[in-house]
Protein backbone atom coordinates (compact mmCIF):
# COMPACT_ATOMS: atom_id res chain seq x y z
CA UNK A 1 0.00 0.00 0.00
CA UNK A 2 1.55 3.10 -1.20
CA UNK A 3 1.23 6.23 0.96
CA UNK A 4 1.99 9.77 0.05
CA UNK A 5 1.64 12.40 2.88
CA UNK A 6 2.20 15.98 2.48
CA UNK A 7 3.00 18.83 4.49
CA UNK A 8 4.28 22.56 5.01
CA UNK A 9 1.08 24.31 3.40
CA UNK A 10 -0.40 27.34 5.13
CA UNK A 11 -1.44 30.89 4.67
CA UNK A 12 1.87 33.26 3.62
CA UNK A 13 1.93 36.60 2.90
CA UNK A 14 2.37 37.89 -0.76
CA UNK A 15 6.00 37.44 -1.66
CA UNK A 16 6.92 34.73 0.98
CA UNK A 17 7.93 31.90 0.68
CA UNK A 18 7.00 28.08 1.75
CA UNK A 19 8.68 24.28 1.59
CA UNK A 20 6.56 21.77 1.57
CA UNK A 21 7.48 18.49 2.17
CA UNK A 22 5.47 14.84 0.77
CA UNK A 23 6.67 11.55 2.46
CA UNK A 24 6.40 8.27 0.48
CA UNK A 25 6.06 4.66 2.05
CA UNK A 26 5.33 1.32 0.71
CA UNK A 27 7.25 1.42 -2.80
CA UNK A 28 10.78 2.13 -4.18
CA UNK A 29 10.39 5.30 -4.18
CA UNK A 30 13.71 5.78 -5.46
CA UNK A 31 12.77 4.28 -8.94
CA UNK A 32 10.15 6.74 -9.90
CA UNK A 33 9.60 10.23 -11.29
CA UNK A 34 7.63 12.57 -8.97
CA UNK A 35 5.36 15.58 -9.24
CA UNK A 36 3.45 17.92 -7.46
CA UNK A 37 -0.05 19.55 -9.10
CA UNK A 38 -2.12 22.64 -7.68
CA UNK A 39 -5.99 22.77 -7.55
CA UNK A 40 -7.39 25.94 -7.25
CA UNK A 41 -11.07 26.45 -6.28
CA UNK A 42 -13.22 26.12 -9.68
CA UNK A 43 -10.09 24.92 -11.80
CA UNK A 44 -8.94 22.03 -12.74
CA UNK A 45 -5.89 20.40 -11.35
CA UNK A 46 -2.53 21.86 -12.49
CA UNK A 47 1.09 20.67 -13.38
CA UNK A 48 3.33 22.51 -11.10
CA UNK A 49 6.80 21.17 -11.23
CA UNK A 50 8.14 17.36 -11.37
CA UNK A 51 11.72 15.83 -11.05
CA UNK A 52 12.83 12.45 -12.18
CA UNK A 53 13.78 9.74 -9.94
CA UNK A 54 17.51 10.73 -9.71
CA UNK A 55 17.01 14.04 -8.95
CA UNK A 56 19.09 15.25 -12.24
CA UNK A 57 16.01 16.14 -14.31
CA UNK A 58 13.55 18.64 -13.19
CA UNK A 59 10.89 20.70 -15.46
CA UNK A 60 8.60 23.41 -14.17
CA UNK A 61 5.27 25.18 -15.56
CA UNK A 62 6.12 28.37 -17.14
CA UNK A 63 4.13 30.08 -14.23
CA UNK A 64 6.48 29.18 -11.55
CA UNK A 65 9.85 28.59 -13.44
CA UNK A 66 12.42 30.95 -10.93
CA UNK A 67 10.33 31.01 -8.40
CA UNK A 68 9.55 27.39 -7.47
CA UNK A 69 12.13 24.47 -6.62
CA UNK A 70 11.48 21.03 -6.79
CA UNK A 71 13.89 18.33 -5.10
CA UNK A 72 14.34 15.15 -3.81
CA UNK A 73 15.84 12.91 -0.98
CA UNK A 74 15.89 9.35 -1.96
CA UNK A 75 17.32 8.17 1.54
CA UNK A 76 14.27 9.84 3.13
CA UNK A 77 11.96 8.93 0.43
CA UNK A 78 10.50 12.55 0.64
CA UNK A 79 10.40 15.39 -2.27
CA UNK A 80 10.32 19.01 -1.59
CA UNK A 81 8.72 21.86 -3.13
CA UNK A 82 10.19 25.32 -2.32
CA UNK A 83 8.64 28.36 -3.14
CA UNK A 84 9.36 31.71 -3.30
CA UNK A 85 8.23 34.96 -4.21
CA UNK A 86 4.62 33.45 -3.70
CA UNK A 87 1.40 35.20 -5.45
CA UNK A 88 -2.16 35.71 -4.84
CA UNK A 89 -2.56 33.24 -7.80
CA UNK A 90 -0.56 30.56 -6.25
CA UNK A 91 -3.19 29.91 -3.77
CA UNK A 92 -4.44 26.50 -3.99
CA UNK A 93 -4.75 22.54 -2.70
CA UNK A 94 -1.40 21.04 -3.69
CA UNK A 95 -0.97 17.59 -4.49
CA UNK A 96 2.40 15.39 -4.74
CA UNK A 97 2.08 12.19 -7.03
CA UNK A 98 4.05 9.22 -7.39
CA UNK A 99 4.41 7.80 -10.90
CA UNK A 100 5.09 4.60 -12.26
CA UNK A 101 7.69 5.67 -14.90
CA UNK A 102 11.03 5.70 -14.72
CA UNK A 103 11.90 8.89 -17.81
CA UNK A 104 14.95 9.96 -17.41
CA UNK A 105 13.82 13.73 -18.79
CA UNK A 106 11.03 15.08 -16.10
CA UNK A 107 9.30 16.96 -18.71
CA UNK A 108 7.66 13.65 -19.71
CA UNK A 109 5.59 14.13 -16.33
CA UNK A 110 3.11 17.43 -17.22
CA UNK A 111 0.32 14.73 -17.33
CA UNK A 112 -1.23 13.87 -14.25
CA UNK A 113 -2.53 10.20 -16.29
CA UNK A 114 1.61 9.65 -15.90
CA UNK A 115 1.16 9.27 -12.12
CA UNK A 116 -0.19 6.18 -9.95
CA UNK A 117 -0.38 7.79 -6.77
CA UNK A 118 -1.68 10.97 -4.82
CA UNK A 119 -1.35 12.64 -1.37
CA UNK A 120 -4.39 14.20 0.19
CA UNK A 121 -3.30 17.51 -0.33
CA UNK A 122 -1.87 20.58 1.24
CA UNK A 123 -3.82 23.63 1.49
CA UNK A 124 -1.35 27.06 0.66
CA UNK A 125 -2.73 30.11 0.85
CA UNK A 126 -1.24 33.41 -0.52
CA UNK A 127 -2.93 37.28 0.97
CA UNK A 128 -2.41 39.87 -0.97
Amino acid sequence: QVQLVESGGGLVQAGGSLRLSCAASGRTFSSYGMGWFRQAPGKERAFVAAINWSGTSTFYADSVKGRFTISRDNAKNTVYLQMNSLKPEDTAVYYCALSGSTYYSASNYVDPAKFNYWGQGTQVTVSS
